[in-house]
Order: structure tokens, then C-alpha cells, then sequence
């Protein structure tokens, strides 16, 4: 039986907090008020407080209120956050003469500590203080003093490192509601910065999670390790059903108070217990902190269906074409034609001129004869804005795609982009919804089930396989350079679809998602994120999960990573790049593969191209090689802070079946049968084909890397040798043999050719023929077991249990 935790909330109560605050003008709660919050919350133990007023003269009744030997006291300020670093926390003995002095000390000497921080720490002094100094800034800080809090002491059952937890609710911009956890205290920063990715502080989007399965990544933490008793001279100070009803309180308060609820009277931005201490088993809050919001008006629904017309087009028309030279414009036509798509069914706005090209030119978009599918705008940027209102007036196309930059990537243009923007925006709130516009600062799109190419880069640039077959795959990139290099460097991933976003002036990342999770034509979907539009995020997300459900591969890799990244992207496709950690955590957690660097991002994509229809048991793997190198740096690449692969043991019949077949090839006395398996550089051709094969047959084996040994002198590795031994195209060589085992197998299978180019050729035969290659060993592990992980997680998804 499955038993549901979560407690009992009350929501009018709550709501009435937030009323009543507002009514006072404030938009934060006092921490005597957090403690109510947590109450009504369902929250076990919010110690009794008591808030004496700046002024007030509390009777000896009132100070000996509250129970036990001590009393905390801490000043109540909407300013003064980090208490403790002023002086502005103090444990005294249950005496009113001392309670008394201890008050009196803390009105005069808090504010005065308080001051001395803020001139030693300027870029972090609140808003309101900025440019003061001296008596002003004193006086200022008193003023907002409100008084006291006398809160119930409870001691903590230890001091000791770990022992200490931080719960907190956070409205991000790009993901809504966000649930985080971890170690707290007053180093919760330090350890956040220091500790490995999910070791200290994990994150999760209220909307796509709920608080045991958020449980379950917490246990995954030290925090949860120490407050489990899991590590030497510790114990246990916490019931796991304690910390489930927690999260899932805070879960369910994330959706009542979402920027996304409809019906949210109040958007809690954020709340924050830091930290919760343990005191006999019961979940005692320290500190805490809440601010709130009114909730905004949500921009209307774009018309996402509209897609389709972008991308499968039954008329195009494109203005900034030039009759005389090879403009963009001129370019994006070459190779709209070049792709074999009908020129009957383009046109060209141009006045002036009947024809370029053959295809028929009209002078404005009045004197077109029909409704475009897609118009593609190819002209300046200062251009655009009246473009765009006569397209909307006109109602002359479903689907736009503006090639155009200078629309909000510097501060110059965001006033243009603004007016583009809501302009679009209205025109969305109408019945037809109006058209979807792709960019603004787009490369364009490459759709081969469309029939058509409006990348604007000439094809002596990027000499393209017209008419070739195709993966089921799409590759969605918020920066055209990142698809075209990509394209470029790795022209065997071949996706069906290829589409840059640009500045996501309307559609989003999220709103492509959503389509491609229904389209028929694809099976994996490949994203380069720099930043998503407000809310976009947590939609993007949505679309993930609705991906995977549906069976399908999402591969992801967002930029801004650092400072310095997050300020490069946002100046380059004017999208504001977001806490890392809580986009990749919201990410992975819907089930997308989330990739760490550009390269693995490729690799991840090869993957996801080539082993979708192979089935994922486990995380077993078999390492062979003929290079002892080679088999050792396998094994060392099977685990790191993002996967855990385990070296497969061998049957007692596939050791028998490997050690009859090394003595039928003289390999006995050379080789040990074992995993990793060095197999010897005298391994011919058949030998690594049929090693290959019998651990595909083992039940134990969930995945096989095997170097394919391109310098051995007994393997076919040359294309046209003088050597007949060395031979690539030799008849039962080893690509010819080794892609066989694959395609029967149905156990994936990852070969490595690690060698200089001249062993291009066998790299590009292997791929040719659906076998996933690798020019490296630790590369093909890494990429291979993180691609294992995400679809064992997606598999879960499926199954009920990753939520």
C-alpha cells in the first residue's frame, strides 16, 4: 500500500496573512507572522513568539510568556536579513531584568552594527539605504526597526556540521515556483558553492514534482546523510516522513501561490526556513522570510498550431531580395530553390521587377493573390515594425520568420523590439490568434519534410547533401552559429528539421516544444538553450515531460553557465540567462538529457539518433579493446558527479563462449577473458565482430564499448591501401562485420576509432552504417552513460515513479 503524505493547509489563512500585510503596505511578512504562516502550513512545531514593539513596556507577565529556562530574541526588520552577522540574535535567560537589558542593547547597538556593515559591503545595502551614510543611514535603519521578536528557545539536539536544514519557495522569472532543500545554516552559500553539483542544495519546479519524489533527490544529498544518522558518529535526528510532509507542504503552497495559478489571490516570491533545527525528533524553524506579490496579467496564448505552416509551408513569400547581387535575401532564395522546393509556389515582394529567379515578384503584400503559409523578412531591422503591423492588418500569413538582428539585442533597438512585441501580443488575443513569428535575428530554418532552406549561408560556404535521407530528429537552437558550426562539424546527424529561434520576439523554445512532442516526423528533439522568456522555462519543461511520455528523447545544453556567460548570451540574442542550477534541475527532472559542453552535446545527439530503438535494461557495461590503454581508460570513465556506470560480469557461459573463440584464434595464451578485456593487437577483423556479439547475447550486459583498433596491423582500416591486409572496403571487414552485429543486436553498441585522419574514412563507414563511433575512449563512456542514465530516468517517468 502506498501511503500519501502531506498535511492539512489552510489556505484562507494563510491568504489573510498575506491581506493583512498588504493592507499595511508591506509586501514581506514578519518572521512572528512566518511562524503563523508555517502553522496554517501544517507545519508541527513554529515555536511560540511574542513581538515587542520598539517603544512598548512589556509587563514581567508578558516577558515570562513563553515556556522553558531561555528566551531567543532577535530584531523584527524588513531590512536586516542576516541577523546573526549584526548582533541582531541573542539567547538570554528567562529573567525580565534581563530580558529587559538584553532589548534595550539590541534597539541601540543593531541598527549601529548594522550601519558599519552596510558601508563595508555597498553592493549589497537594500535600495532604500543606497547613498546614505553617517547619522542618515543610522537613523534610516532605526527607523525601520519595528521592534523585538521574543521566540520560544529550543535547543537543537546538535551543533554539528550538517545538523542544520534550509527549506525554501523561490519565483524564478523563466520556471515559476521552485522547491529547494539543502544544507543550511548561515554557510548554506559557501556550501552551495563549494560541494558537488546536488550534494548541498538541490532544486525542483513545484509544478512537475511532488514531495516524496523531491524526497527522493533530497536523500541523495549530504544533508539528508547527515540528518539520517548515515554518517560516522551521527544519528538519526529526523523521520523520513517528517521531511516528506515538509516538502510537500511547501510543494503545494508553490502552486496555490504561482505566478501560473489562475486563481492565486497572492504569488509567493520567495519564503525561506534557514534553518530548521531538530529537537527530539521534531522539525523546529529557526528563521525565516517571506515576501509576496500581487499576481500579473499572463501575456495571451500564441497560436502554436501555426507551427505546422512554418515548418511544412504551401506558399512562401520573402521581401529583401536583391535583382543585382547576393544579398542574405538573394541567398535565403538559392537555397529555398537549391532544396527542391517548387518555385511555382514562391513569391517575391519587389516592386519594380517581374521576376528573379523565375520566381514571380509583386510590389507589396496588398497585391498578393492568397494568404501566405510563411513569409520570410529579410530586409532592416528599422524596417520591421511598420512590416509587421501591415502583416497583421493585411492578415497576410500564418507563420513569419524575421532574419533581421537589432531587435533588442543592445538597448538601442529594445525600444523597437518592445513595439514589435506587443503589437504581436495583441493580435494573439484576437479569435484567429493572428500569425507566429520565428526570430527576430534568425538564420532561419532547414525543414526537409518542407522541402526547404532559408539559412542565409551561401552553399560554396557549407557545401550541402541535397535530397539525402534524413533523421527523425530536430535540432532547436536559440543561436543560428551554434546549428550552422554544429551542421558543419557533424553532417551524419543529419536532423530533419533544423531551426533557429533567434530572439524569441514570439515563439519560444517552449512553444517549439510543444509541437515537436506531437509531430510525427520526429523522435528526438535537440535544444541549445541561452535563456527562455519569462515563464517559458517551466512550459519548456512541461513540453519535456509531455516528450518523453510520449516515448520520445529530448537532448539539452543551456548556456550562461557562469557570469561571464550569463552576460555574453544575454548581449547576443537579448534573452536573459537564468540561475543555471535550477534550469538544469528543472530540466532533468521533467526527463531531458541534459549535456555538460558543446561536444557532448553532439555525442549525446548521435546517441539519441542511433540507439533510440535499442533497449536500455541497465547500467552494466563491457569494455574491449585490442590496446591495453585503450580497455584501462573505459574502466576509468564509468563514473562521475552526473552518472554511476558498473562493469558487467560475465556469465559462466559467455566466459566459456569468449574463452573457446580467443583458443580458435591462437588468442588464449594472450588474452584474459575479463572485463575490461584487452583482446591483444594480433585480433583480426572477425575476432572483435564476434566478441562483440557473444556480449550482446549476455543478459548481464546492458551496453558494449569496443575500440575498434584503426593502427592493429590484423584489422581493414585503410581506404584504398596498397595493402591489401589493410583494405577498409575489403569484403567481411571489420566495418562490414561490426555493423552487422549492430544492426542485429539489440543491446547498444558504441564503437571507437581512435586514430588521425586517416582513419576518417573507416569513421564515417561505420557511421554511414548506424554504428555510433567515437574518436576517443572516455568520450564514448561519458557520452554512452549519461545518455543510459536519462533513459533509464525517462523510462521511470513512464512507469509513474519520476515525477
Amino acid at each position: 500500500m502506498t501511503v500519501q503524505y502531506g498535511p492539512e493547509i489552510h489556505f484562507d489563512a494563510i491568504t489573510e496573512l498575506f491581506q493583512n500585510a498588504g493592507n499595511e503596505g508591506r509586501n514581506f511578512l514578519y518572521e512572528y507572522e512566518v511562524y503563523n504562516l508555517l502553522a496554517d502550513s501544517g507545519a508541527e512545531t513554529p515555536p511560540k513568539s511574542i513581538l515587542i514593539p520598539r517603544g512598548a513596556r512589556p509587563s514581567e507577565d508578558e516577558l515570562l510568556a513563553l515556556p522553558g529556562e531561555k528566551v531567543v530574541l532577535k530584531i523584527a526588520s524588513p531590512t536586516i536579513i542576516h541577523k546573526t552577522e549584526v548582533g541582531g540574535v541573542r539567547i538570554v535567560a528567562k529573567d525580565p531584568n534581563k530580558i529587559r537589558s538584553a532589548l534595550r542593547r539590541m534597539l541601540y547597538e543593531v541598527p549601529e552594527n548594522y550601519a558599519a556593515w552596510c558601508q563595508a559591503n555597498p553592493a549589497a545595502v537594500p535600495d532604500s539605504y543606497r547613498g546614505l551614510s553617517g547619522e542618515a543611514l543610522l537613523a534610516a535603519i532605526s527607523r525601520d526597526v519595528v521592534g523585538v521578536l521574543m521566540v520560544q528557545f529550543m535547543p537543537p539536539d546538535s551543533a554539528a556540521f550538517g545538523n542544520e536544514l534550509i527549506v525554501g519557495l523561490r519565483n524564478t522569472r523563466e520556471f515559476g515556483m521552485v522547491i529547494s532543500a539543502g544544507l543550511g545554516g548561515t554557510d548554506t552559500e559557501l556550501y552551495a558553492e563549494r560541494f558537488r553539483k546536488g550534494q548541498a542544495i538541490i532544486a525542483a519546479s513545484c509544478e512537475l514534482i511532488d514531495g516524496e519524489h523531491f524526497f527522493e533527490l533530497f536523500r541523495k544529498t549530504i544533508s539528508y546523510k547527515k540528518l539520517a544518522g548515515l554518517t560516522r558518529g551521527q544519528r538519526r535526528i529526523v523521520s523520513d516522513e517528517q521531511l516528506i510532509e515538509c516538502f510537500s507542504s511547501f510543494i503545494e503552497m508553490g502552486r496555490r501561490y504561482s505566478p501560473v495559478n489562475p486563481q492565486a489571490e497572492f504569488v509567493i516570491e520567495e519564503m525561506e526556513i534557514n534553518p530548521y533545527a531538530f529537537t527530539d525528533f521534531l522539525m523546529v524553524p529557526l528563521d525565516g522570510m517571506c515576501r509576496f506579490s500581487l499576481p500579473k496579467k499572463l501575456g495571451n496564448t500564441r497560436p502554436v498550431v501555426k507551427i505546422d505552416t512554418l515548418l511544412h509551408p504551401g506558399q512562401i513569400g520573402l521581401v529583401g531580395v536583391s535583382a543585382t547581387r547576393k544579398n542574405f535575401g538573394r541567398i535565403i532564395l538559392d537555397n529555398i530553390l537549391a532544396e527542391g522546393y517548387p518555385a511555382e509556389n514562391v513569391v517575391i515582394i519587389r516592386d519594380g521587377v517581374d521576376e528573379i529567379e523565375g520566381v514571380k515578384c509583386f510590389p507589396d503584400l496588398k497585391s498578393l493573390p492568397e494568404k501566405l503559409d510563411l513569409f520570410v523578412v529579410a530586409i532592416g531591422a528599422d524596417q520591421v515594425p511598420e512590416l509587421v503591423d501591415e502583416v497583421i492588418a493585411l492578415d497576410a500569413a500564418n507563420s513569419v520568420m524575421l532574419i533581421p538582428g537589432g531587435m533588442g539585442e543592445n538597448e538601442e533597438s529594445q525600444e523597437r523590439a518592445a513595439k514589435v512585441i506587443a503589437k504581436i501580443d495583441a493580435v494573439h488575443g484576437t479569435e484567429d490568434g493572428g500569425p507566429v513569428f520565428l526570430g527576430a535575428n534568425c538564420m532561419g530554418v532547414v525543414s526537409h519534410p518542407g522541402n526547404y532552406d532559408t539559412w542565409f549561408i551561401p552553399e560554396e560556404k557549407l557545401p550541402v547533401s541535397r535530397n539525402q535521407p534524413y533523421r527523425r530528429a530536430a535540432l532547436v537552437s536559440q543561436s543560428g552559429a551554434f546549428m550552422l558550426h554544429r551542421y558543419s562539424q557533424c553532417p551524419e546527424l543529419a536532423p530533419a528539421y533544423m531551426v533557429s529561434m533567434g530572439n524569441q520576439t514570439d515563439l519560444t523554445l517552449g512553444d517549439m516544444l510543444k509541437y515537436f512532442k506531437d509531430s510525427d516526423e520526429v523522435d528526438v528533439i535537440a535544444v541549445y538553450a541561452e535563456g527562455f522568456s519569462d515563464l517559458d522555462g517551466l512550459e519548456f519543461c512541461k513540453a519535456v515531460r509531455g516528450a518523453v511520455l510520449a516515448g520520445k528523447e529530448v537532448l539539452f545544453y543551456k548556456a550562461g553557465r557562469t557570469p561571464e556567460g550569463k552576460t555574453a548570451t544575454s548581449g547576443h540574442t537579448a534573452s536573459l540567462a537564468g540561475d543555471y542550477m535550477v534550469c538544469e534541475s528543472c530540466v532533468r527532472q521533467a526527463g531531458a538529457i541534459v549535456a555538460r559542453s558543446f561536444t557532448e552535446f553532439q555525442d549525446l545527439f548521435l546517441l539519441a539518433e542511433t540507439l533510440g530503438p535499442k533497449k536500455i535494461m541497465g547500467n552494466r557495461l563491457a569494455a574491449v579493446s585490442g590496446a591495453g590503454f585503450e580497455a584501462v581508460g573505459m574502466a576509468d570513465s564509468i563514473q562521475s558527479d552526473d552518472f554511476q556506470m558498473e562493469l558487467a560480469s560475465f556469465s559462466l557461459q559467455t566466459q566459456a563462449r569468449l574463452g573457446a573463440l580467443l583458443k580458435e584464434n591462437r588468442l588464449d595464451g594472450l588474452v584474459t577473458v575479463k572485463n575490461p578485456m584487452d583482446i591483444n593487437p594480433s585480433a583480426n577483423d572477425g575476432v572483435h565482430a564476434s566478441i562483440v556479439e557473444v556480449l550482446s547475447q549476455d543478459g548481464a550486459v546492458d551496453a558494449i564499448v569496443v575500440g575498434l583498433d584503426p593502427l592493429s596491423p590484423a584489422v581493414h582500416s585503410i581506404m584504398n591501401s596498397d595493402v591489401p591486409a589493410f583494405e577498409l572496403g575489403a569484403d567481411n571487414g571489420i566495418v562490414q562485420l561490426v555493423a552487422e552485429v549492430v544492426k542485429k543486436s539489440e543491446v547498444p553498441i558504441i564503437g571507437v576509432v581512435d586514430g588521425g585522419r586517416l582513419y576518417d574514412p573507416m569513421r564515417d563507414a561505420l557511421l554511414e552504417r548506424g554504428v555510433p563511433v567515437f574518436p576517443v575512449c572516455d568520450r564514448a563512456v561519458a557520452s554512452v552513460s549519461l545518455y543510459i542514465e536519462s533513459r533509464l530516468y525517462a523510462e521511470r517517468i513512464r512507469n509513474g515513479a519520476g515525477l
